[in-house]
């Protein structure tokens, strides 16, 4: 069994004793794990340590991951069952697998090998990390999203958290597999994206919001330019013609910064037929408001809200807190002139991410926007396996948007109305 001092004299040579932090990123995976096995045997011959076959093996496998990818996060990060790495300090790292939280086994070795790893995770995205600026959001190339807080912000030591991109979640037909809604609801959902409705999707961190817009946002025909617009890519639309967009943090100087707001109001002037924006914030809402309101229809957007009541609450303040000068009532009218159809998800006790609620936004009566329920789900309990019992309940109340599916000639669902 190889003790950590050895381990430890091998990063050591490496450091000190070759050119390998010069050539490394020259290096495929096979090269590297060459010239990684080359060190150890050379290490341990020094140091007159036998090494068994399986030693080595191990050793060459830690130590490819420790320089290639990510450490010991590589496993989790192949594991298709976790949806979310929460890395704790350098000797915690839970996992959320199923919808719920778990310790794992693992663990880094100090501080430093754990630094290690955030800079090898975060030098492909361009971005920096470091007591100037000790906190960060990207993305991996797969699509999962990484956020990262060092100290002094964290008292634990460096906090890594990654919400992973599942790549297995690509049509209509996944969310239904996953419970996420049924078919009649799915049907209903994919006529709104051709009839071109404005659609705010909603709910917590973590409930399945981007990935349902994703999956939507692919029925888009293929003939539209698509605009995206992100504060870190998570969108992954296959048309041929989409042009992502991405803001800019400041550097270090504090100079550079190019907001969301600032690129949407660009992106209007860049013939869109449709606007997607990863997630909505701040000012930008008024923004996207008045560009729908102007003829920008078919738009989808992502808000942090815990209902669908929520969505317009947070609607109206960040769009007072963007220092236009509008009464609420305006602001309300306008919104709700803007906005058909709310999308609210959330996750249940049993880990499934479901729709929960479909509302349309109506017009402004007495004041207050007005919102109708199309579809909402129902909880009756819970079964003795711990899964959620409900059903989606569909109201009858026929929408105001119809007209739309009438003019852009979209069928909607049997009986759905």
């Amino acid at each position: 069994m190889i003790d950590k001092s050895f381990k430890d004299k091998i990063h050591q040579y490496f450091i000190t004793k070759s050119d390998f932090l010069s050539v490394k990123d020259k290096m495929n995976e096979r090269e590297l794990q060459q010239y990684i096995l080359k060190v150890i045997r050379e290490v341990a011959k020094k140091a007159e340590i036998p090494l068994a076959l399986s030693d080595e093996e191990r050793l060459l496998k830690e130590l490819t991951n420790d320089f290639i990818t990510l450490g010991p996060l590589r496993s989790l990060l192949e594991d298709k069952s976790i949806t979310e790495i929460m890395v704790n300090g350098y000797s915690k790292v839970y996992v959320e697998r199923n919808g719920h939280i778990e310790l794992t086994d693992i663990v880094f070795e100090n501080e430093q090998q754990l630094m290690h790893t955030i800079q090898r995770i975060i030098s492909p995205s361009g971005r920096r990390v470091d007591e100037s600026s000790p906190y960060v959001d990207f993305s991996l190339a797969d699509g999962s999203r990484v956020n990262i807080m060092l100290p002094p912000i964290s008292l634990v030591g460096p906090v890594v958290t990654i919400r992973k991109f599942s790549g297995d979640i690509n049509k209509i037909e996944d969310l239904i597999n996953l419970k996420a809604l049924d078919q009649r609801m799915s049907d209903f959902l994919l006529g709104a994206i051709k009839a071109r409705l404005n659609i705010i999707f909603s709910g917590a961190t973590g409930v399945g919001k981007t990935t349902t817009l994703n999956v939507l946002s692919r029925y888009i025909p293929s003939t539209e330019r698509i605009i995206t617009i992100e504060d870190t890519a998570e969108l992954r639309l296959r048309q041929e013609h989409v042009v992502s967009l991405q803001n800019r943090s400041a550097n270090v100087e504090g100079k550079g910064e190019i907001g969301i707001r600032d690129i949407f109001k660009n992106s209007l002037r860049m013939c869109p037929d449709r606007i997607i924006v990863g997630e909505i914030r701040g000012a930008e809402a008024l923004d996207m408001i008045q560009a729908i309101s102007s003829g920008h229809t078919g738009s989808l957007a992502i808000v942090h809200a815990n209902s669908p009541f929520d969505v317009i609450l947070r609607l109206e303040t960040m769009i007072l807190m963007s220092g236009i000068e509008l009464t609420l009532e305006n602001i309300r009218r306008q919104i709700a002139n803007a906005i058909d159809l709310v999308v609210h998800m959330e996750q249940g006790t049993d880990g499934v991410r479901r729709v929960t609620y479909i509302t349309e936004v109506r017009d402004v009566k007495d004041g207050n926007i007005g919102l109708e329920d199309i579809v909402v789900f129902e909880q009756e309990g819970i079964g003795s396996d711990g899964k959620v019992i409900g059903n989606w309940v569909y109201k009858k109340t026929q929408p105001l948007f119809l007209r739309k599916f009438a003019k852009q000639s979209v069928k909607l669902p049997e009986g759905m109305f």
